[in-house]
């Protein structure tokens, strides 16, 4: 799968704006806050209908305007091209379509175009909390095969029912109560012992490639590995969820199931967490994401475009270097605000200022801004 061109319309600093893409490597290249990431999350938003900046909707959406337009042509493997368009709202009531028939549902556009991102804000999901590394194996599980992006909304509802009912309880839970938390238990504990064999599965595929990643980008052998372990696996989510009843009712909160768990990410036998450096964590980071492109692909036989925004200023040169060097077959985006270095080769060169584009065929052909 390929990207030949997007176009945006009022979308964050660009008013209008087209960028057409080649099958290698597309180098866009500008000052800081100029909108190569925008660009960045725009293509990003087709993919997973969410900014991976975790911005709201309406914020995407250019001041003064009250819709943004984000229109890509997607050259499928078989060949078929294909008009995605995801047209966003201030309201909040943001529309998709594809050749110009609209999905019943947004979430329909999942799986027609693949994207994976690597960004700065990454290093959150070796420094943060368990949440950043749940939602890294659970969007990678959705890129594999769509059903597990609706056993993660069913899961979610599930929980959400399950809280209120905790909460109604007020501390002391009666038979009418109990009843109907018995019932919720049992949907809690099929949905959720499915989901966490998906995600221990995920984790035994996903680990081999990451350590590869890593050592790739390190350039020595270091040994990493994912570890998935959640206590209750081992006897069951619905025996779990019984010893923890009076917990649960106590504190108005599901304690135990697949929305509590974590990934241990461990690297030189040590947690990267709370014993890595900043460069072995950030690179850890990368390695995350490297895995992970690697995986959907071979499980999928199509590669994600991969985006790598602004990943060069967070790489000693040695590793941007390797980076560089084994980056994967497919298409692959790169921002950034510096001088490209030697080892980088791109097989096209964009130009972002304010917003407008400088690139032959694009929106602006700005000599006064020479490409770097």
């Amino acid at each position: 799968m390929i990207v030949t061109r997007l176009e945006l319309v009022d979308y964050r600093n660009y008013t209008t704006a087209s960028f057409r893409l080649t099958a290698g490597t597309t180098a866009v290249v500008g000052d800081n806050g100029q909108g190569k990431t925008n660009f960045a999350e725009a293509l990003g938003y087709l993919s997973t209908l969410d900014s991976f900046r975790g911005a709201p909707t309406d914020a995407l959406v250019r001041i003064g305007a009250d819709t943004a337009i984000i229109r890509a042509t997607v050259l499928q493997d078989d060949g078929r091209e294909v008009l995605v368009e995801a047209e966003l709202s201030r309201t909040g009531r943001s529309r998709v379509l594809v050749n110009r028939q609209r999905l019943p549902r947004t979430r329909d556009l999942l799986g027609v175009v693949r994207v994976t991102v690597f960004s700065p804000d990454d290093l959150a999901l070796v420094k943060e909390g368990p949440a950043e590394r749940r939602r890294f194996l659970d969007d990678t599980l959705v890129s594999l095969a769509l059903r597990y992006d609706a056993m993660r909304l069913e899961l979610d509802r599930i929980v959400k029912q399950r809280n209120t009912l905790l909460k109604q309880a007020n501390g002391r839970l009666d038979e009418t109560l109990g009843i109907t938390l018995d019932v919720w238990d049992a949907k809690l504990a099929e949905v959720g012992d499915q989901f966490g064999h998906a995600r221990a599965v995920l984790v035994a595929k996903l680990g081999p490639m990451v350590q590869e990643a890593y050592e790739h980008l390190a350039g020595v052998a270091t040994p990493v590995e994912l570890r998935y372990e959640p206590g209750w696996r081992s006897r069951g989510l619905a025996a779990a969820l019984a010893e923890a009843r009076a917990d649960d009712v106590r504190r108005a909160q599901s304690t135990v199931g697949p929305h509590r768990d974590d990934v241990e990410l461990i690297v030189n036998g040590m947690p990267a967490r709370t014993h890595a450096s900043q460069g072995e964590q950030r690179t850890l980071a990368l390695a995350l994401r490297l895995g992970a492109h690697r995986l959907v692909t071979e499980r999928t036989g199509s590669a994600p475009v991969l985006i790598l925004d602004d990943v060069l200023s967070e790489l000693d040169a040695g590793r941007a270097t390797a980076l560089l060097g084994h980056l994967p077959v497919g298409q692959v985006v790169l921002t950034t605000a510096s001088a490209l270095p030697e080892a980088a080769t791109p097989d096209a060169t964009v130009r972002i200022v304010a917003g407008s584009v400088s690139q032959p065929g694009g929106t602006v052909i700005d000599d006064d801004h020479p490409t770097q």
